[in-house]
């Protein structure tokens, strides 16, 4: 019966299934594949690729090893080996696997057989050698990266590595305090030895050293000091009578003048040791807080200082956790120890707990057996510390309090509480005390998730509350829109008294013509009266074109810019003073006061549907006004006054509009004629050079 070989290999990269040849006897292989192993066309031809199944990303690649390496079958590999290895009905199929601890589940949750024979061990080098040529796309600098990141995080994930529990920091700053102690202290010494030769009685004052330092750098030349040394001297020491102290023994000292150069590097040693001193208060805070988060039973039990030296010197936490408790005892005194085996003496009773208070209360009898039984609770208190998933002082109290009821059977013979009585004790308070943490952190947690939501309902919320005032402000929009459409009213009114105006102004061009042109008119009408029809539609049609080309430069200049707008204005202001005063100017003079009416007359016209009637009316106001003229001039300036008095429908037709936009009434008028007849005299020159000024722009108009 033949059998089938396939090899499972677990790369960085993914997965791979490989078949090897088929051969009866799967012992026979095992030259073959020794001789493939350097060669990779042979042993392309006995081991060939099945299929391959990458990882998703770096943490599913971590996932999958870890499953590997701890024997537990991982779904992607399940589901890997399920759709690509054939099911064994007859028993043939075997899977080579070279993990062993992995095989055993595969069986057990697929059924597949699995074989760990010297064939798959030797099939497994070649492809750790040809992997990269046996699959496509796939290099050797990338294998190589995989394996390297891979390696990497596999390593960081099986160190389980705790920021909050390092004891790491705990052992230099333990190491850096005691360093300190000892820099502090001379350098102490050397501020003591080298200001002693100016002013000697100050040590006798002051014994501490930090103090020293700032009372010399306070002091420096005892013979200059300043008036207010005194209220100084006393906010640095805290003591009148000392203060007073001083000040007599450096009026009384024995000591040598020192140099300012030399005050200077003794003031700037003493700062130097101050800021030391300083740090080191600060790092005894710092180490205070790491050794309440890393071992705070510990901290409890014995102090933070000693408790830390006990961690450094056994290298970490987990260490201190694996001693027995006569290790403990005697951590620090290994000199002595085997210097008591040698020579078979007394071995040392303590080591490093002897700097605990325990230890200096009891007495001198009673001192060895107190260290023992300080260093059993001290194995104790590191092992929970150590291993426990809610650190708390809970058993560190309750250890102290069984060490200081030790110390009082010592002391008096009362009889201390048992060990299991406390330990109950303790385990009820410090559930007690992990629930109400949880609680705490379930608070915690509840009131940052109020907190975000609150803080997407107001995301939201002025969304919504934005939407209303836009439609606000449509609803504004569409009521302000009618108040919008009635400005352009007041503006047409405008518009129109100003064409108006130009129009008028237009007569006035007409009428201020030269003479020349004015007979040419006048024989064109005669003409026309002679001719019939044909040249009176001509006139109508010139008079057409002119008002059209009017039209087009009034909405021209609607279009213009309004600083052009504004000139032009201020124009038409002017030009509608000089109508008003044209106006009024025909009543003085024969040939003014008819001109408006012919041009009226000829608007009239225009505006009329039947062009004979026009013509007829044309024909019928000349005649007229000839008849008129001639009679003006034979009556001469006495006609005038009854001329004011007779046309009331002229006076009606004529009735000028001001610049404010009121109609003048009669007596207004009748005032402005007066004024202007004793005027026009003199202003009869001007006048003339006015109009032929107008006739050269009125012939640009036309153009």
């Amino acid at each position: 019966m033949t059998s089938q070989l396939y090899v499972l290999y677990e790369h960085a990269s993914g997965y791979a299934l490989f078949h090897v040849q088929e051969v009866e006897d799967i012992g026979a292989l095992l030259p073959t594949v020794e001789k493939a192993i350097t060669d990779f066309s042979l042993f392309a031809s006995t081991v060939k690729l099945v299929a391959f199944s990458p990882f998703k990303s770096s943490t599913n690649a971590l996932d999958n090893i870890n499953a590997v390496s701890e024997g537990i079958l991982h779904d992607d590999l399940k589901l890997f080996l399920q759709t690509n290895v054939p099911k064994n009905k007859k028993g043939n199929v075997q899977l080579g696997i070279g993990d062993t601890r992995i095989s055993a589940t595969i069986q057990e949750e697929t059924g597949i057989k699995c074989s760990n024979i010297e064939v798959v061990a030797e099939i497994l080098r070649g492809l750790r050698v040809h992997f990269p040529n046996m699959v496509k796309g796939l290099t050797m600098q990338a294998e190589a990266k995989a394996q390297l990141g891979l390696s990497h995080s596999y390593s960081r994930a099986k160190v389980k590595f705790n920021v909050n529990r390092a004891d790491n920091m705990i052992i230099q700053s333990i190491a850096l305090l005691d360093q300190l102690d000892k820099d502090i202290n001379t350098f102490s010494m050397r501020v003591k030895e080298w200001y002693s030769y100016h002013f000697p009685e100050l040590s006798k004052v002051c014994s501490d050293n930090y103090m020293y330092c700032k009372l010399a750098k306070l002091l420096g030349n005892r013979k200059s000091l300043p008036e207010d040394i005194e209220a100084k001297l006393e906010e640095v020491i805290m003591d009148s009578s000392k203060a007073q102290a001083i000040l007599s023994a450096s009026k009384m000292s024995m000591g040598m003048d020192v140099s300012p150069i030399d005050l200077i590097n003794i003031e700037s040693f003493c700062s130097r040791v101050i800021s030391l001193t300083d740090y080191r208060k600060s790092l005894v805070e710092y180490l205070h807080k790491r050794m309440q988060s890393v071992a705070p039973n510990l901290s409890t039990l014995i102090g933070d200082v000693v408790g830390a030296r006990l961690i450094s010197h056994a290298g970490s936490l987990t260490s201190l956790a694996k001693y027995p408790a006569s290790t403990v005892q005697i951590l620090g005194a290994e000199k002595a120890l085997f210097r008591a085996l040698k020579s078979r003496g007394n071995t040392p009773k303590y080591g490093l707990i002897f700097h605990s208070t325990f230890i200096g209360r009891a007495g001198s009898k009673n001192k060895g057996r107190i260290s023992r039984y300080l260093a059993n609770k001290c194995s104790i208190a590191s092992r929970i510390d150590c291993f426990t998933e809610h650190p708390n002082t809970v058993f560190g109290q309750k250890l102290r309090d069984q060490v200081e009821e030790r110390l009082k059977f010592y002391e008096s013979g009362e009889a201390p509480r048992k060990n299991a009585d406390v330990m109950k004790e303790a385990v009820l308070e410090a559930s007690a005390f992990v629930e109400a943490q949880k609680e705490e952190h379930d608070a915690i947690n509840l009131d940052e998730s109020m907190k975000k939501k609150k803080k997407k309902k107001r995301k939201t919320e002025p969304e919504v509350l934005n939407d209303e005032p836009e439609v606000k402000k449509t609803k504004a929009d569409e009521e302000a829109a009618p108040v919008e459409t009635k400005t352009p009213k007041s503006d047409k009114k405008k518009k129109k008294k100003r064409e108006v105006s130009l129009n008028q102004s237009e007569v006035v061009m007409e009428d201020d013509a030269p003479k020349s042109e004015k007979k040419k008119k006048k024989k064109k009408s005669i003409v026309s009266d002679a001719v019939g029809d044909g040249s009176a539609e001509a006139e109508l049609e010139e008079e057409k074109m002119v008002i059209s080309g009017e039209k087009q430069s009034s909405i021209i200049q609607s279009e213009e810019p309004k600083s052009e707008k504004k000139k032009k204005k201020k124009k038409k202001d002017q030009q509608s003073e000089e109508i008003n005063e044209s106006v009024a100017e025909p009543e003085s003079t024969p040939v003014t006061t008819e001109t408006p009416k012919k041009k009226k007359k000829k608007d009239k016209s225009i505006l009329s549907e039947n062009a004979e009637q026009l013509e007829v009316e044309a024909s019928a106001t000349k005649k007229k006004k000839k008849k008129k003229n001639d009679a003006s001039q034979a009556a001469g300036n006495d006609d005038v006054n009854n001329e004011e008095k007779k046309p009331k429908e002229e006076d009606i037709n004529t009735s000028v509009i001001n610049e404010n936009g009121d109609v003048e009434t009669k007596a207004k008028k009748k005032k402005k004629r007066k004024s202007l007849n004793e005027s026009a005299v003199s202003e009869k020159g001007a006048e003339e050079n006015v109009n032929a000024v107008k006739t050269k722009k009125k012939k640009k108009i036309v153009a």
